[in-house]
């Protein structure tokens, strides 16, 4: 199977498979948010929603996929220490605020974060109409937060305290995007 998809690199088949594996990454971050704060205990969810990724993923990481190295297995080890940090967040952001709002401030900071970053640890240059896309991005899903933030009528005390867990969150995303 390694093959055949470094076979299919650069072509339009590969871009077609790289699309339709980002969609369906996308409708299932959001459908395991949105299932994390359900009317179900967000610590219970979350951890049955990773325990079946587990299971489920296990075959092809056994099966399918080389043994990691050392330095391979070091690397796993650090994208999960991040991973776990950013699920922690979320669990703590959703048991205190609307999800309404906390989701979109971590999917609204990431690429902001990400991009300031990545300028300013590794020197990388932006143009204008770069920068403008990213806050468009970035703005537009801030903006839904804070148009979601006004109609919410939950203990303000709260809300701040899962609004700073979004905002760390968001951070771990930037930190997680750069990492893997």
């Amino acid at each position: 199977m390694g093959e055949w998809i470094v076979a299919i690199a650069g072509t339009p088949e590969g871009a077609r498979l790289a699309t339709l594996l980002a969609l369906m990454s996308a409708v299932a971050h959001a459908a395991f948010g949105a299932l994390q704060k359900g009317r179900h205990d967000p610590w219970l969810t979350r951890g049955a929603i990773d325990f079946w990724l587990v299971i489920l993923s296990a075959p092809v990481a056994l099966f399918l996929v080389p043994a990691p190295s050392a330095q391979t297995f070091a690397i796993l080890a650090g994208a999960l220490i991040i991973h776990f940090g950013y699920k922690l967040t979320m669990a703590l952001a959703y048991e205190r605020a609307a999800y309404t709002v906390v989701y979109p401030v971590v999917r609204g900071m990431g690429p902001l974060v990400t991009v300031g970053a990545a300028s300013i640890l590794f020197h990388e240059h932006f143009n204008a109409v770069q920068w403008a896309g990213v806050a468009c991005l970035s703005g537009g899903i801030l903006l839904l937060a804070l148009r979601n933030l006004a109609e919410e009528k939950m203990d303000p005390r709260a809300m701040k305290i899962g609004l700073a867990w979004a905002v760390a969150g968001g951070l771990l995303v930037a930190v997680y995007t750069t990492y893997d």
